[in-house]
């Protein structure tokens, strides 16, 4: 089967290797402009075009994949599926249609929970017990498409966001196959999603790891972990930034003002809005991660020292 792959971030990359590894074709690859990192603003390949380049599969990079050109590009192309995977643009219905199989997405969750950007952070945040991988028919909606194919993954009670990502990543390319293969044998099936249990991810800023102490501390520990590893739960402490790494739900409840740390000589505590927070690793700007007995010996703390939004 002649495909066309579209993606541009680290999620992508697994399915993208998948695909090129199997005994499909991947004709091309779009992914979007390569942006200018560093000290001297030098353009960076984005991850799936460095993937692509291995490969030697040719690369396009719209800045805006329903132009003229790049719909002329695919129709020349003319693939049987087009493969898609945090893009990053939204896909003209002129390009939805142009492969005889469509255009599929593999979507981070059990759609129709958690359409939109952030799939897996959500998934965390919101504290759901399973998530997975939707292979998905895509339309001129937000990730509304026919359902073809789903498979489900526990969420760990240690899950972050970074070792979730990783592991739905891998089960995108799978999926991805098992699909390819029931196009080709006429056994696919489409399931129309329907609004039923809805939610909406949206996009993560980096304003919302900013810590609210008030906030019941099982929350805040699923922040922690659902903002590992970007923007990461941070706060502050004599106006300086600290980020939370790994943190635990106290049985004991807190009679402190929000924020307020209770430290021995290894351990930390902070109290939230009901129970205390055990802080187990933290970083404080410019340095490591430590576990919080490092962290306690490098810093003097004053009697009802409290971290604060600053």
């Amino acid at each position: 089967m002649r495909i066309i792959y579209m993606g541009t971030p680290d999620f992508a990359v697994p399915a993208l290797k998948t695909l090129a590894m199997s005994k499909h074709e991947v004709v091309a690859v779009f992914s979007q402009p390569d942006k200018p990192k560093g000290r001297h603003g030098d353009p960076v390949y984005t991850p799936v075009k460095e993937a692509a380049c291995e490969f030697g599969i040719p690369v396009y990079q719209p800045e805006k994949i329903r132009d003229n050109e790049y719909v002329k590009i695919i129709e020349e192309i003319a693939p049987d599926v087009i493969v898609v995977a945090a893009f990053g643009q939204i896909i003209p219905k002129v390009i939805l249609d142009a492969p005889r199989f469509g255009c599929i997405n593999i979507h981070a969750s059990l759609l129709p929970k958690y359409r939109g950007a952030a799939p897996i952070q959500w998934a965390i945040l919101d504290g759901e017990k399973e998530t997975g991988i939707t292979i998905m028919q895509m339309n001129e909606g937000l990730d509304t498409g026919d359902i073809i194919l789903q498979k489900k993954t526990a969420v760990a009670a240690d899950e972050t966001c970074g070792s979730l990502f990783d592991r739905l990543s891998e089960m995108g390319g799978d999926l991805v196959l098992e699909v390819l293969d029931q196009f080709e044998n006429g056994t696919a099936s489409h399931l129309p999603q329907g609004d039923t249990d809805c939610k909406y991810a949206r996009m993560i800023k980096k304003e919302m790891g900013n810590i609210d102490w008030s906030e019941p501390a099982e929350v805040i520990e699923r922040k922690v972990r659902g903002f590992d590893p970007w923007p990461g739960a941070y706060t502050f402490l004599n106006g300086k930034l600290v980020k939370i790494w790994k943190a635990g739900v106290s049985e004991r409840d807190a009679d402190l003002k929000p924020g307020t740390i209770i430290a021995g000589k290894e351990e930390m505590f902070v109290a939230t809005g009901d129970k205390l927070l055990k802080v187990e690793e933290l970083q404080l700007t410019g340095k490591k991660r430590n576990p919080a007995a490092e962290f306690l010996r490098g810093i003097r703390l004053e009697e009802g020292a409290a971290f604060d939004r600053k």
